[in-house]
């Protein structure tokens, strides 16, 4: 078992670094827009977006190290030659810097000169907190949902919640907080319409979750209750339980003891995938209602080219995706101890 833990992480790791790896050659092969023109402005500009790191600048021509990308306007008979430096030149000091010194960049447009890390551990915080209050919301809800359709099968009751559960679950996010934004916020106005700031009460700022995390919890619910009915309905139609009930077990007791433990098994383990796939998704939530939190990062270090804070943002959302899918896997084993991982045959 640790060998094959040991193995999953290392598998993890590695798939990680491949990812990272690749976006980053990918991005930094991105064409640019070059300036036009020769003004203070437009040279400052330029600078502040590719010298840092990113661009060898020198005061004579320099052809042997390829194309020049922008040369200033002569000043005093002087000007100044702009090359990129190599993408793979690029990649080495960037995995340097990383390994040596922990070191993933800093912000250049969006906050210049400060930490990625930095700027992402003061965001990442809202986003953990509004994905946790979803999960803790949805759960219990949607499996309910789905054991009260199981147990009325085929009765009215269970039509009209599987009806539901396919309407909703079809609804995008964003239209589904856009209604309650206009039904909640700007027509009744009990709710806020945007994130609350620092300065408001700790009422309002506890009123700003309940848009984000009914909006995350929604689709999760309707996942959840169809998931659940289809897992408890399959065992209620198993063999064992059949003999559960001949050998005098009352249909409650049969359900109780041996249904609902056995069709928990693989549900337990996907609230972890959910966790993450809520994570990614909030991403438009995130932007749509100004949440502070990494996924509205994410989309703001795309649109202002601030890759180092891209590739932060990346890492988190790869390694947690990757190192939840071991804990997927591991799952299984501790909730059914018949499950054994890397187990020789």
């Amino acid at each position: 078992m640790a060998k094959y833990v040991a193995k999953r992480i290392g598998l993890a790791f590695m798939t990680a670094f491949i990812i990272l790896s690749l976006t980053f050659i990918l991005v930094k092969l991105l064409p640019f827009e070059r300036p036009i023109g020769g003004d203070a402005q437009q040279i400052a500009y330029f600078d502040k977006q590719y010298s840092l790191g990113y661009v060898y600048r020198f005061d004579y021509e320099k052809t042997d190290l390829g194309e020049c990308l922008y040369k200033t306007p002569s000043t005093n008979g002087r000007s100044n030659y702009y090359y990129m430096v190599p993408v793979m030149k690029q990649y080495t000091n960037w995995l340097k810097n990383i390994v040596t010194k922990w070191d993933w960049g800093y912000s250049k447009t969006f906050q210049p000169n400060v930490s990625a890390g930095v700027i992402i551990g003061s965001r990442i915080g809202y986003s953990i907190r509004l994905n946790i209050l979803s999960v803790i919301f949805s759960v219990p809800i949607g499996i309910l949902l789905g054991i009260w359709a199981a147990l009325k099968k085929n009765t009215m009751t269970d039509h009209t919640i599987s009806t539901l559960v396919m309407v909703f679950i079809s609804i995008p996010s964003f239209v589904l907080i856009s209604f309650i934004l206009r039904i909640f916020s700007y027509d009744l106005g009990w709710l806020p319409s945007s994130w609350p700031t620092a300065s408001a009460t700790a009422a309002v700022k506890a009123q700003g979750y309940i848009i984000p995390v009914f909006c995350l919890s929604f689709g999760s619910i309707c996942g959840y209750c169809r998931f659940t009915r289809a897992e408890l309905c399959e065992v209620m139609e198993s063999d064992y339980l059949l003999l559960a009930r001949t050998k005098g077990l009352t249909r409650r007791q049969a359900i109780l003891r041996h249904a609902m433990k056995n069709a928990m098994v693989p549900i337990f383990p996907s609230i972890l995938a959910e966790f993450i796939g809520i994570l990614g998704g909030s991403m438009i939530l995130e932007q749509l209602y100004g949440i502070p939190g990494i996924g509205k990062l994410f989309v703001l270090a795309l649109n202002y080219k601030d890759y180092d804070i891209l590739f932060v943002d990346m890492a988190i959302f790869t390694t947690l995706s990757l190192l939840a899918g071991v804990l997927l896997d591991l799952s299984y084993g501790f909730i059914d101890p018949r499950i054994r991982m890397g187990a020789k045959k």
